[in-house]
């Protein structure tokens, strides 16, 4: 009776790969700039090569405070301003146990499920248990508006 559990288990477990293949894929680059896992070496504000495929407006430059930074809901993104004029953008789920973060002031974001902080200038983690930094987001910002490519 085995053969036919194994049989079905491998059917499972070939499917459910499929399925998370899809779900990758649907998430990658139409364009090939990104290798696996994005293309976090670029600058967040660059407007690309000049290509007319503008990201979502997620915030204006004027929500966005110097020094501090704009958490949102939907997409899961938290926008910082380290540097007058300067924005980044990061994944607002702490990378210790999946927690959205729940403030940004002076100069860190900060997850209050147990403490964490992270730097609003690129993400990385200043005060654990968090693991890893928060994961850079890839923005534009264009007209006063932010976007997210």
């Amino acid at each position: 009776m085995s053969g036919p559990v194994t049989t079905r288990r491998a059917a499972v477990a070939a499917g459910a790969a499929g399925l998370a293949a899809m779900a990758l894929g649907a998430c990658g680059s139409s364009d090939d700039e990104a290798g696996p896992g994005g293309d976090a070496g670029s600058p967040p504000e660059s407007g690309g090569d000049g290509g007319e495929e503008a990201g979502e407006a997620i915030a204006e430059v004027s929500d966005v405070p110097e020094g501090g930074g704009l958490i949102l809901e939907d997409p899961q993104v938290v926008v910082t301003q380290p540097e007058p004029g300067e924005f980044k953008a990061f994944s607002s789920i702490c990378t210790h146990q999946n927690c959205p973060v729940a403030e940004v002031s002076e100069g860190a974001i900060h997850c209050t499920c147990h403490n964490s902080f992270f730097s609003i200038a690129d993400g990385s983690v200043t005060q654990g248990p968090a693991p890893a930094p928060l994961p850079e987001q890839a923005i534009t910002v264009r007209d006063g508006r932010i976007l997210l490519d």
